[in-house]
């Protein structure tokens, strides 16, 4: 596919086969990503790939750790989110809440539902491959575009190899779980989780349910005859 069919074509997936990567399709894409721009050319990004009994271990951890610990007693790594929400992003925010849990047919109020659907982020919606992006902590907020563009080079990248993927900022909140299982130092920020691998094409929540912003809704032409 061309540039613009991959970039049209990658939604977020939350549910994969079990069919098993290529290494030299993740060899491919990772060497794309790390043709990503960034400030002066200081390519900040480093990945860590996890399939196998690597990525089995990590995950039981992390499922355990999130039943056991209290939420409370967990901090991510940076404040994705802001402390109070507004509009338009809170309705935005919502929507995208309320689509998930309509397809899969789970009631606002059935909380363990809810419940049990998160926890599927850590096991990487059954991806065969998962994927950690960290950037050194002492670096400026800037990094975080050089990063972003990084990220997206991922999982557009991934779009070409036939792939598909899953964003995930939630393993932040578990950096010191990962960390046990992965050669991460201190110095590094977990910027990110990816799940990569072929989309299950039968999985109700695969199905398109988002709505996207027109170019007239976000951007302003001047200039122009």
């Amino acid at each position: 596919m061309n540039v613009h069919e991959a970039i049209m074509s990658r939604r977020s997936i939350r549910r994969f086969l079990p069919t098993p990567v290529p290494m030299e399709s993740l060899r491919r894409i990772l060497e794309g990503a790390g043709r990503a721009p960034s400030g002066h050319n200081i390519q900040p990004w480093k990945a860590y790939v996890v399939a196998g009994q690597v990525r089995d271990k990590l995950s039981a951890d992390i499922v355990k750790t999130a039943q056991e610990e209290p939420e409370e007693n967990r901090q991510p790594e940076y404040d994705y989110y802001p402390t109070e929400w507004f509009e338009p992003f809170q309705s935005r925010r919502r929507a995208t809440g309320y689509g998930l849990y309509s397809v899969l047919g789970i009631a606002r109020e059935d909380r363990q539902a809810r419940i049990a659907q998160m926890a599927r982020n850590y096991i990487f919606f059954d991806a065969p491959v998962g994927i950690f992006v960290t950037m050194n902590r002492r670096l400026a907020t800037g990094t975080y575009m050089d990063i972003g563009m990084f990220l997206e080079n991922i999982l557009i990248g991934a779009r070409g190899e036939g792939l598909d993927t899953c964003g995930q900022a939630v393993f932040t909140w578990f950096h010191t779980v990962i960390r046990r299982h992965l050669p991460i130092p201190d110095e590094e920020l977990l910027a990110c989780g990816i799940s990569i691998g072929y989309a299950d094409p039968d999985a109700p929540e695969n199905n398109p349910f988002l709505d996207k912003l027109g170019v007239d809704d976000y951007t302003t032409f001047l200039g122009f005859d």
